[in-house]
């Protein structure tokens, strides 16, 4: 059901897509250059009983990012007149890297983080460089900067990189 809180004119007044790209402002704390749409963690926004819902997924359980993107949710549409914000978190399905956008996955190779990659069962993905897109590149460990990253390294350039785990 959607109805609209008509005691805030600039609540009542925008529509959801509205709301969407006012949302495309907040960013992942932990990788600054992915929205939460190109992340996949924004699921669902609907106005129900006078306020707005935004659904979130966390990219897994426990985020420590998931405090600071609802405190930028509500920080973000206070500034355009929405204060009546009701924040869910659905658990289920659970978040998926499937879920990124094509052009998050962009952005993560331009940030210097290689984009998750599908791989056969079992077998280790070949993960380009996002510097110098060589494939020739070695898993140095499964854990990198954060739980979602493994740490990998390119034989041609030599440099380390993130990789962006299929999860």
């Amino acid at each position: 059901m959607t109805t609209r809180d008509c005691s805030n004119p600039t609540q009542a007044a925008l529509s959801i897509d509205e709301v969407w790209q006012i949302l495309e402002a907040v960013r992942d704390p932990e990788i600054p250059v992915l929205s939460i749409q190109d992340l996949g963690v924004l699921r669902e926004i609907h106005f129900e009983d006078g306020e707005l819902r935004v659904t979130i997924t966390p990219t897994y359980s426990g985020c420590p990012a998931m405090d600071r993107i609802r405190e930028q949710i509500n920080e973000v549409l206070a500034a355009r007149g929405i204060d009546s914000v009701r924040i869910l978190t659905r658990l289920s399905p659970a978040w998926s890297s499937d879920w990124l956008s094509e052009r998050g996955k962009a952005r993560l190779e331009r940030y210097g983080i290689a984009p998750p990659r599908a791989s056969a069962a079992g077998r280790a993905p070949v993960v380009p460089c996002p510097r110098c897109h060589a494939t020739d590149t070695r898993l140095v460990s499964e854990f990198g900067s954060t739980a979602c990253k493994a740490l990998y390294s390119c034989n041609s350039c030599l440099e380390p990189f993130d990789y962006f785990k299929c999860l």
